[in-house]
């Protein structure tokens, strides 16, 4: 319930996000109330699992006056139609799931990535600051960086921009200690 702050009497829903101010209905008080419009939306109704009507039937582990209608295939809970996730063809409860994410026990849940991208463009771009590591840095940027060109990147969508500069960060270094030991050579 939203409140006025002057009077801290409740606030109708049609004073919400009005265009100016608006006189509190308690105290007559110039006010502006900004707010989520999930906040006033009515809120959909929900499939909420079937409540147990006889005692022979399951309960389910976390609902216990809920039907169980199947058990977690990992530990065997019986679980109600709210608490059933349906992940890579098994049915787990949310406590499986947790576990196996915390534990890395479920191979098909990820966690993260492996930004090959940056790494690839901070392999490359770092030691040009001290010089001396790139000979070491440039050719491994560039080999991560062709050899990565195709992996997964962020969850997010990302360009290959960063692996374009690397690439040609890379090459640019590689062809600075090529020309520099050439030059050494022919000295």
């Amino acid at each position: 319930m939203i409140r006025c702050t002057a009077c801290l009497g409740p606030l109708r829903r049609d004073i919400f996000n009005t265009p100016g101010l608006t006189s509190c209905p308690s105290c007559s008080v110039l006010i502006r109330a900004d707010v989520f419009p999930a906040l006033v939306r009515e809120q959909p109704e929900g499939t909420s699992g079937e409540v147990l009507a006889i005692d022979d039937e399951a309960g389910c582990f976390f609902h216990p006056n809920k039907k169980a209608v199947i058990s977690c295939d990992a530990c065997g809970r019986f679980l109600c139609s709210l608490c059933d996730v349906e992940f890579d063809d098994r049915h787990l409860c949310v406590s499986c799931i947790e576990t196996g994410r915390n534990k890395h026990k479920i191979k098909t849940l990820e966690n993260h990535r492996i930004l090959y991208d940056t790494t690839a463009l901070a392999l490359a771009v770092i030691p040009m600051l001290f010089i001396w590591p790139s000979i070491l840095t440039a050719p491994l940027a560039l080999f991560t960086a062709i050899y990565y060109w195709n992996a997964p990147t962020s969850i997010i969508p990302r360009t290959k921009v960063r692996l374009v500069a690397a690439i040609v960060l890379a090459g640019l270094q590689i062809v600075g200690w090529s020309v520099f030991f050439y030059y050494l050579a022919t000295r």
